[in-house]
């Protein structure tokens, strides 16, 4: 479970690199942002963006742990704000997440070409979301 001691670690030391993780998720929905915030958000610090443009200047300013970034928004669409992450210097090491609604595998693989670490699909569970971010970074 996610509490054990890991690495040598002590628990308590565990659990406080748990809450200082910090995940941008990026929707255009403000229920799909709402909904992962309310299952992440004891486990870590939960910021939100509401399109690809607003996506990439927290990614630079913030410099969070990992993205969680729905691929059809405005202004800038997930496939390109993750692109410019991805081929920025300052962002590049960041982990990208696609959170979709579309399970193509055409856009699995454009989302791959695209520098995305991952992909999941909506509908989604908690244990979803805690698999693949777990596979992503250490002690989560």
């Amino acid at each position: 479970m996610i509490f054990q001691e890991t690495a040598g670690r002590p628990v308590e030391k565990t659990r406080r690199a748990m809450r200082e993780r910090t995940v941008l998720v990026v929707d255009d929905e403000k229920n799909i942002r709402q909904l992962v915030r309310r299952m992440l958000g004891d486990k870590c610090v939960v910021l939100e963006a509401q399109d690809g443009e607003v996506a990439v200047n927290i990614a630079r300013s913030q410099k969070p742990d990992l993205i969680l970034m729905d691929i059809m928004m405005p202004k800038i669409d997930g496939y390109t704000a993750c692109h410019t992450i991805k081929r920025d210097p300052a962002t590049k090491a960041i982990p990208v997440v696609m959170l979709t609604g579309v399970g193509y595998e055409l856009n699995q693989k454009l989302a791959e070409e695209m520098g995305a670490n991952g992909y999941i699909t909506k509908p989604f569970t908690l244990r979803d979301l805690l698999d693949i971010i777990g596979q992503l970074l250490p002690v989560f």
